[in-house]
């Protein structure tokens, strides 16, 4: 039996821009099969959270816009686990709202709250780790988060520092740190107290809102102005008129940085977030040059470490390309250096100036 106080809030209202020309702002990549193995990134993270969490306790977070896309590939989900952003307003309004949501079905829920494009291998020592955090915010008011054990110093993650001194299991957390620069992330290797902050976060629905209520009072009183609202035909009105008057904050702003409680468990399986390219790449098989192949058939001469994905069963021939990302779709081809890929997102931007919003 699945504990009916288990809640999830799955964050869905991403762009996912370095993704790009796959991933467009009307269909971003938590909605596509970027690893080929037929389920879409939302998909496989909601039955990694079904797996513990009763089907009618999970709340989808995401933007309008996105509304079809999500009933679409989640025909389990009423339209009234949906929870729709009317205006983009960072994580904290957004998990407030769901927060308050929750509360007023069930005041001893305990929520976790996932992004919906982060692959996760053992999806049991997932499962297991969120569990041991469940427990321990049924019992105390304190905040937890899952952080990832640094493989190599990069700078493209924010870090949680934890006491040294903390035991095995979950640990003090002393404070969350910006994405570092290469020299300050090798640092924080060495120091050996420090996780990659993957964005994983589970606390009690009482817990949350009362942060809210002594960090962010104006936020608070905002949201709780729609209490009797919540769950009704009346939400969405309320909604309408009252969400973009919501600061633009993230939680680890608004939250995380204020709270003296909160506890940091290191993830005990394989993570990745799935945020470019070149960590798709990571993810994927290789064939004997090390290219990965997402969809395509592949000829390839003298071609190593390239990021190759296509409509399905298309053929691409490749000669003389090495660590590349060549991506196409029916009206956008991308042939570009792996090295480069944080600058996607730039190109983004060229495309759109020169030939407009059609294809972003």
């Amino acid at each position: 039996m699945k504990n009916k106080n288990y809640y999830a809030v799955l964050m869905a209202g991403g762009v996912g821009s370095r993704f790009w020309p796959i991933s467009t702002s009307s269909y971003p990549k938590q909605f596509h099969d970027m690893l080929g193995t037929g389920d879409t990134l939302i998909q496989k993270t909601f039955k990694r959270l079904n797996k513990f969490v009763p089907t009618e306790n999970i709340l989808i977070l995401t933007n309008e816009r996105y509304n079809d896309l999500v009933l679409e590939q989640l025909p389990m989900v009423k339209q009234d686990q949906v929870v729709l952003e009317p205006a983009m307003r960072n994580t904290a309004p957004c998990i407030l709202y769901a927060a308050l949501k929750i509360q007023k079905m069930n005041e001893n829920g305990v929520m976790i709250v996932a992004p919906s494009d982060h692959w996760i291998e053992d999806e049991d020592a997932f499962a297991a780790d969120v569990t041991t955090c469940f427990e321990k915010c049924e019992k105390e008011e304190v905040l937890c988060t899952l952080g990832i054990k640094p493989s190599f110093p990069n700078t493209g993650f924010g870090y949680i520092e934890f006491e040294k001194e903390s035991a095995e299991g979950l640990k003090k957390v002393n404070q969350f740190r910006e994405k570092p620069d290469y020299e300050t992330a090798k640092e924080f290797l060495a120091q050996g107290n420090f996780l990659w902050n993957a964005g994983i976060f589970m606390w009690s629905v009482k817990t949350i809102v009362n942060a809210f209520k002594n960090y962010q009072p104006e936020q608070y009183s905002l949201f709780e102005s729609g209490m009797s609202c919540y769950n009704t035909g009346e939400e969405k009105e309320f909604i309408k008129e009252n969400y973009p008057k919501a600061e633009n904050i993230s939680i680890d702003y608004a939250i995380l940085e204020n709270s003296k409680s909160i506890f940091v468990l290191p993830a005990s399986f394989d993570w990745n977030d799935l945020g470019t390219w070149g960590s798709l790449y990571d993810k994927l098989d290789k064939d004997e040059d090390n290219n990965a192949v997402v969809n395509s058939k592949v000829v390839t001469t003298d071609a190593s470490g390239n990021m190759i994905r296509s409509p399905k069963d298309k053929i691409v021939v490749v000669d003389g390309l090495n660590d590349y990302i060549i991506v196409d779709k029916k009206e956008v081809l991308l042939i570009y250096p792996k090295s480069k890929e944080q600058d996607i997102k730039k190109v983004l931007g060229e495309v759109k100036d020169k030939f407009g919003d059609t294809y972003a």
